[in-house]
């Protein structure tokens, strides 16, 4: 009995609890009411998203407010509310809020001043609005203030303030996404308990004091994208860095070690201008980004010091030399970059035979020998190989048959010999295969080809010399260049955890034109959440310009479950679209490319190409192709470049074509062609190089046809004013000139012939002469006499 009466007890007391505690001033609800009444939002004629706040109710127990015990309001969280507009003097009557949060709303205008009176404020979120102007300091001097989120404000600026040493209360300061500007005030060292910095994508400048790496619990340091400047040369160091990113900046001169400590984990310094000897000492670091900068060797233990690390890059220095042997000793690598840089000799055996490989990049460097020393064990998990743009000979290893894992195969421009890698036939995972400008021959055809690669997306064997017919059935395997029954793209597994990623659905959509948000350059390491976050929310403004060492977007990645990290790498390559040999430096999943140009193919263009409904680039240019284009080609709605020039094609232009409406470059030129160019809006912007070389093709843009639908040209009286040897002919005009000549020449001629004629013609004349004229009778006969007129 004495059990239940204490549960009865604790029961009534926890249910009465909050109607006592949690009982709203009469003033603040009428606050609050006032507030939401002056409060604008995006979609008016919708439910406004604060219908719980009606004075029926506790105003505590509205959506968004928090109390203290005696029913003060202390939190307002008003976040994705859809609010628009300013940030109206109603907020001022809430003086006591510890927390307030605004963010992802369509806010606009400044932020008012008012903000600087509360004194209790210890948490201000205003981030992912349209907020512009200048920002308040005497905000940032707020005593009680322990985060402040200003990110993704585009137009809202300001600068950073003198911060007093009185002022210590803050731990997180987020003004990424932001135009603050300025220099970096030595005295954001008073800040003590500042754990988290994050200024990136800023227009700050000048140098880094070296007061921020005295903050004894700094952890995260993010100051990348800005124009910082001069050397990272401190001595002072005694924060707990895990998260340095400094990239894209103009830091400069050698990095000092004493910058790290044993506990950073990420180091992100490319895209600087920094020297000298690469930072080695870091026996914690998972994540090691040096690209683009100015390093020129690899130290020969380099391997020694990288037995934690998952990432490294080297990408774009200037590194001469060997690749250390000893880059083998770190065996929990994952992604290795040495892309773009000088190095020479051999590729390292041990390189392609470490187990957790995933990704090796070693293209446009000046490695040498046999590719056949690339060697591949049975476990292999390396999904990207990139070795192009190197000086490499021989056959494509056998070996690379055991990569069940792979995705990414570049291999292109190189002396490698060999006839078309059959071996990789099996590898259902295969996304890129770059086999361009080699000694590849033979046809293309392998037996037993069904279901190969369903996921390709870029196929590139151009300047080659590959020969024969192509037949039907290797392009029919190639399900990822077509469209699902819904118009949308297939999932694609990646990742050595078989992550998936489904593509968004495209109907119709082109290929280069999808938002430059869809996780744009998202960060290489990344929380697992934060990723999925982005790839799930494409329209996420914070999912972008973070760096991405000059890489791109989850192209491919493995990742670390242990530590709840996602590391991303993404592929770069050459191809030639819209006529022009270009980098693709980020592969969006839904770019898709054949490339066959400058071989020796012939035969007809097989009509399964037109299945390809997501195909981007389609180029057979080059070729000995015969027959007719086929009219399925129609069907390829997103197709933005297409060259099919110098082959032996005959026949008319489908008219299908001219229903590709994303269709930017089109190149038919020297075939043969014949018949009239198809019309519409389309064709009508493509330039005469498109069609020339074809001696039977008539119309637009070639020749003026007017059946061919164009309209006339103006016309004046009937008639063209400017219309060059199509004059029509004016036989009344021309036959009173023609009658004109006949006469004259006639009477011109007898007068010369014929003296008869000649003595009469004077006198007839001197008869008229003298009746116009009679005066000139007294003074003529006068001197008749003496006159001697000399006949003609």
């Amino acid at each position: 009995m004495k059990t239940l009466l204490h549960y009865l007890f604790l029961l009534c007391f926890n249910i009465l609890l909050p109607a006592v505690h949690s009982q709203c001033i009469k003033d603040q609800q009428q606050s609050l009411l006032h507030l939401k009444k002056s409060l604008q939002f995006d979609q008016p004629s919708r439910q406004t998203p604060l219908i719980s706040w009606n004075s029926s109710t506790d105003c505590c127990s509205w959506v968004g407010v928090t109390c203290t015990s005696d029913g003060h309001v202390v939190g307002l969280d008003l976040s994705n509310k859809t609010i628009s507009g300013p940030i109206l003097g109603s907020f001022a009557n809430f003086s006591n809020l510890r927390v307030l949060n605004l963010s992802s709303n369509t806010i606009s205008g400044t932020v008012p001043g008012f903000f600087a009176n509360f004194s209790k404020l210890t948490s201000l979120n205003l981030s992912g609005c349209w907020l512009n102007g200048i920002f308040p300091n005497e905000i940032f001097q707020v005593p009680t203030l322990q985060t402040i989120d200003l990110s993704a404000n585009f137009k809202l600026g300001g600068s950073l303030p003198e911060f007093p040493k009185k002022i210590g209360s803050l731990q997180s300061l987020s003004l990424s996404e932001t135009n603050f500007s300025g220099s970096l005030p030595d005295s954001i060292g008073n800040l003590k308990m500042l754990s988290t910095i994050d200024l990136s994508n800023c227009s700050f400048h000048g140098s880094i004091p070296s007061s921020l790496f005295s903050l004894p619990l700094l952890s995260q340091l993010n100051l990348s994208h800005n124009q910082f400047s001069g050397e990272l040369a401190f001595s002072n160091v005694s924060s707990n860095l895990v998260t340095l990113d400094l990239s894209f900046n103009n830091l400069e001169g050698q990095i000092s070690v004493s910058i790290f400590n044993s506990t950073v984990k990420t180091v992100d310094l490319h895209s600087n201008k920094l020297q000298g000897p690469i930072p080695t000492f870091l026996p914690s670091a998972k994540y090691l980004d040096y690209s683009i900068n100015n390093f020129s060797s690899i130290p020969s233990n380099i391997g020694d010091f990288l037995t934690n690390t998952l990432f490294f890059s080297l990408s774009s220095n200037n590194l001469h030399g060997l690749i250390p042997a000893s880059i083998c000793n770190a065996s929990n690598l994952q992604i290795l970059n040495l892309s773009n840089n000088s190095l020479s000799g051999m590729i390292p055996q041990c390189l392609t035979a470490m187990r957790h490989l995933s990704v090796l990049n070693l293209a446009r460097n000046n490695l040498t020998g046999s590719i056949s020393n690339v060697e591949v064990t049975e476990d292999s998990s390396l999904q990207i190989l990139e070795i192009g743009g190197n000086q490499l000979y021989g056959k494509v290893p056998k070996s690379l048959a055991k990569c069940t894992m792979l995705e990414v195969l570049n291999i292109g421009n190189n002396n490698i010999t060999d006839s078309f890698p059959c071996l990789l036939k099996n590898i259902s995972t295969l996304r890129v295969l770059i086999l361009r400008s080699n000694n590849f021959y033979g046809g293309i055809e392998c037996l037993n080809t069904n279901g190969t690669w369903p996921g390709v997306q870029i196929i590139d064997l151009a300047h080659n010399n590959f020969s024969g017919e192509i037949q039907g059935i290797l392009w029919r395997t190639w399900r990822e260049m077509m469209a699902t029954e819904n118009g949308s793209l297939s999932t694609i597994a990646f990742g050595s955890h078989t992550k998936r990623k489904t593509l968004a659905s495209m109907t119709a959509t082109s290929c280069t034109r999808v938002s430059d948000k869809s996780c744009r350059g998202y960060k290489n390491v990344v929380p697992s959440r934060a990723h999925e976050s982005c790839l799930s929310d494409p329209t996420n403004r914070l999912c972008n310009r973070y760096a991405d060492a000059g890489s791109s977007n989850a192209d491919a990645g493995t990742s670390n479950a242990d530590d709840g990290y996602s590391l991303e790498y993404s592929v770069s390559v050459t191809v030639t679209s819209k006529g022009l040999e270009m980098e693709l430096v980020k592969i969006l999943s839904i770019f898709t490319l054949i490339d066959f140009s400058s071989n020796n193919f012939s035969g007809p263009i097989p009509t399964e190409i037109g299945e390809f409904k997501a195909l981007c680039v389609l180029n057979l240019s080059r070729n000995a192709f015969t027959g007719e284009i086929p009219s399925k080609f129609g069907n390829m709605q997103v197709l933005e470049s297409l060259d099919l020039s110098q082959n032996k094609l005959s026949g008319h232009i489908p008219p299908q074509l001219a229903e590709l409406t994303f269709l930017s470059f089109l190149d038919l030129s020297y075939n043969q062609l014949v018949g009239r160019i198809p019309t519409s809006n389309q064709f009508s912007t493509f330039p005469p190089s498109s069609f020339t070389g074809n001696k039977g093709l008539r119309g637009f843009p070639l020749t003026v046809d007017n059946k061919a639908g164009f309209p006339p040209p103006p016309t004046m009286n009937g008639r063209s004013p400017n219309s060059g040897h199509h004059h029509e002919v004016n036989w009344d005009l021309i036959s009173a000139e023609i009658g004109f000549i006949v006469g004259f020449g006639v009477a011109v001629g007898s007068l010369v012939s014929c003296k008869r004629w000649r003595k009469w013609y004077y006198r007839a004349m001197y008869n008229i002469l003298l009746k116009i004229f009679p005066q000139l009778e007294e003074r003529i006969g006068i001197h008749r006499k003496h006159v001697h007129i000399n006949q003609w």
